[in-house]
């Protein structure tokens, strides 16, 4: 009897191994039903993207959006401004540069009311207000509100400038910098001042000369009571009374407070002259240079003294006249007090002292 009840016993654990391959075979069915279910939705996705370009491979869910693609690899912009020429590849592009000859800023900040051309700026903007600045940078840890910021930030340490110029060899680390530049070559100036003709290769300079019409200064300096239309000329400003100079040239020790200033000055080094007389063929290392030299082939002389009516090509030249009708003497000399109103007086003077000296002591 013992033997039949461990056979039966073991049947039926037979039994119970036997039923379990169901339940696996159960899920197994299911797993089977997922997969197939993911490669039809796979399928449809892929049917829905069955605009292909031709040229990269990229493909689209649409018509429309492969065919706005292809534009890219065509160089198309159809989209064109009526106020400058300006061409776009999207209707949306050109739609956003319409406000920078509208002037329209539909997008307000909420906390300073603030506004802007585009929404993306706002939300930009808005960070400040938050003090939320997520992005840091691990070479000198300062931080950033966008990853765009701290990307454009980190090639100041890589030195990396992805951009170049299809007209010279110059690089940037900025396109907006390279469409800058690019204007150089072109000689495109598409902002125009709303109060006279002149028109401006840089939005900022135009916005600079319509505060000189307007007499707008809204940044103030913090140590005195000067007043600026340009947050950067206050932050120029403002290193006279800090004594902050952060632009070290790279040849030499001398530090300077602005990067207009050390451009030219490290040209001194590499000897480049960038600036080339349209009349002759001199060239220049500052554009100011460049400037004062054509009028000696113009005969422009844009300098008019107040108290009669000579006229000068430069302010200088200006400045050193009109002390003349002041009788203002800025230069003095450090032996005897004589002052005089032209350093090269000074200097020439300066001579008779340096001739009595050895005189004085060929008598002691």
């Amino acid at each position: 009897m013992n033997e039949v009840k461990e056979e039966s016993e073991e049947l039926s654990e037979v039994k119970e191994e036997s039923e379990e391959p169901s339940e696996v075979k159960e899920e197994s069915e299911e797993l089977s039903e997922v997969k197939e279910e993911s490669e039809e939705l796979s399928e449809k996705r892929r049917a829905k993207k069955s605009f292909t370009c031709t040229q990269c491979g990229k493909s689209y869910t649409q018509s429309a959006r492969l065919k706005e693609h292809i534009m890219i690899h065509t160089g198309e912009k159809p989209f064109s401004c009526d106020h400058c020429g300006k061409t776009f590849l999207r209707s949306s592009d050109l739609k956003t540069h319409l406000t920078v000859h509208t002037k329209e800023k539909p997008h307000s900040c909420s906390v300073c009311g603030k506004s802007f051309s585009v929404l993306q700026n706002l939300h930009r903007h808005e960070k400040i207000h938050t003090g939320v600045r997520e992005y840091m940078c691990f070479e000198c840890e300062k931080t950033f509100t966008t990853a765009d910021g701290l990307k454009l930030h980190q090639r100041i340490h890589t030195g990396e400038k992805p951009y170049k110029c299809s007209h010279c060899d110059k690089r940037f680390s900025e396109s907006s910098s390279l469409k800058t530049h690019e204007r150089i070559h072109t000689g495109e100036k598409p902002y125009k001042c709303s109060h006279c003709d002149k028109r401006f290769s840089v939005q900022s300079s135009l916005k600079t000369l319509e505060m000189i019409h307007t007499g707008e200064k809204p940044y103030k300096c913090s140590h005195c009571d000067k007043r600026f239309s340009q947050s950067s000329s206050l932050k120029t400003h403002e290193r006279i009374h800090t004594g902050e100079k952060p632009y070290k040239c790279s040849h030499c020790d001398k530090r300077f407070s602005q990067s207009a200033e050390l451009r030219p000055h490290e040209r001194i080094h590499t000897g480049e002259k960038p600036y080339k007389c349209s009349h002759c063929d001199k060239r220049f290392s500052r554009s100011t240079h460049l400037k004062t030299h054509e009028m000696i082939h113009t005969g422009e002389k844009p300098y008019k003294c107040s108290h009669c009516d000579k006229r000068f090509s430069r302010s200088s030249s200006l400045k050193t006249h009109e002390m003349i009708h002041t009788g203002e003497k800025l230069h003095t000399c450090d032996q005897c007090g004589k002052s005089f109103s032209i350093k090269y007086k000074l200097k020439r003077h300066m001579k008779i002292h340096a001739v009595e000296k050895p005189h004085h002591r060929m008598h002691r």
